[in-house]
């Protein structure tokens, strides 16, 4: 067994030597992270094309539907580290077991706290489509603990990376406080290097004992996972449907540019008098200039990549 297996509890914050060992250029392709990286293209795609994650990354969510979504991740997160904690010494799971670096159940109580207040647990229940994703996440964790790999992995190595674009989005379009409550989901305080504890992570994966048809299973697994986070998705995104507007600053709506621009909130007032323009349609000028469409399409081109391996 490798010197990387010999501890699983974890790596201690700042210790960088320990990280080192993941410092391996011969991957091959038919290591798990290779297998899982490129098995779950497609997926990642698709996820990264819900109508919830692009709004989301132009930073078009709203408090209503960030608080919902943090819901879901508690929900998520303390199904699998229940899982995790029960198989923390099953040798398929146990390398993988980063409770200080990684569990999310602490953080997520925080934010909970924060956006409905002390009770916030009375005030909180499980979706329909996330109770189905939770259902999965205990029958694997109990039966086939194997393919909590594939769980653990969506979930942490896409928090570590476009979850942080993610944290950053959401700060400034909920405009929540700099001290960083309400997205200490995304706080990672253990992990000195996210890049190097990614790579540990991966060689530790890459070090477990598994048959190429465990392998593959993990793989077919983790694009379970995502289809289950897409369900989630397409459930906040139907229920942002539903959600009246949000007031911007000046606390007026943004006009959405359809129908009879008289009934655009900003011209309630400013109809008629020699105030400026709408602010939608001063934005879809500036758009238009070939310059702005360039930037704004790097931009984005950017932040899709960024978040390739967020989900949720």
């Amino acid at each position: 067994m490798p010197s990387a297996m010999e501890s699983p509890e974890g790596v201690e914050d700042g210790d960088v030597s320990r990280y080192e060992e993941t410092e391996d250029n011969n991957v091959s392709p038919t290591d798990l992270s290779e297998l899982l990286k490129e098995g779950t293209k497609e997926s990642h795609d698709r996820a990264e094309n819900t109508q919830f994650v692009k709004d989301f990354l132009k930073g078009r969510i709203r408090k209503e539907l960030f608080k919902l979504a943090t819901v879901a991740l508690h929900f998520t997160y303390s199904a699998l580290e229940e899982e995790m904690d029960r198989n923390k010494d099953n040798p398929v799971f146990a390398p993988l077991y980063f409770p200080t670096e990684l569990h999310r159940r602490e953080a997520l109580a925080k934010d909970l706290k924060y956006f409905y207040g002390e009770d916030w647990k009375e005030k909180i229940q499980c979706s329909e489509a996330t109770q189905q994703y939770v259902d999965r996440i205990h029958h694997v964790g109990q039966h086939e603990p194997e393919l909590l790999v594939a769980h653990a992995y969506t979930r942490y190595m896409g928090d570590l990376s476009g979850g942080q674009v993610l944290k950053k989005v959401a700060q400034r379009a909920l405009k929540l406080p700099s001290t960083e409550e309400g997205i200490q989901f995304y706080v990672f305080e253990n992990v000195s290097n996210a890049q190097q504890f990614k790579q540990l992570y991966r060689a530790r994966m890459n070090a477990l004992d598994l048959d190429k048809n465990t392998k593959e299973r993990i793989v077919e697994e983790a694009n379970r996972a995502f289809r289950f986070n897409m369900q989630v998705f397409d459930e906040l995104d139907k229920i942002g449907r539903s959600l009246p507007e949000e007031a911007q600053d000046g606390g007026f709506p943004v006009h959405d540019g359809k129908g009879d621009i008289r009934k655009c909130p900003y011209y309630a007032d400013k109809l008629g008098t020699a105030g400026p323009g709408c602010p939608f349609h001063a934005a879809v000028g500036l758009a238009r200039q070939p310059l702005v469409q360039l930037v704004l399409a790097a931009c984005v081109a950017v932040a899709a990549g960024a978040a390739a391996w967020y989900v949720l």
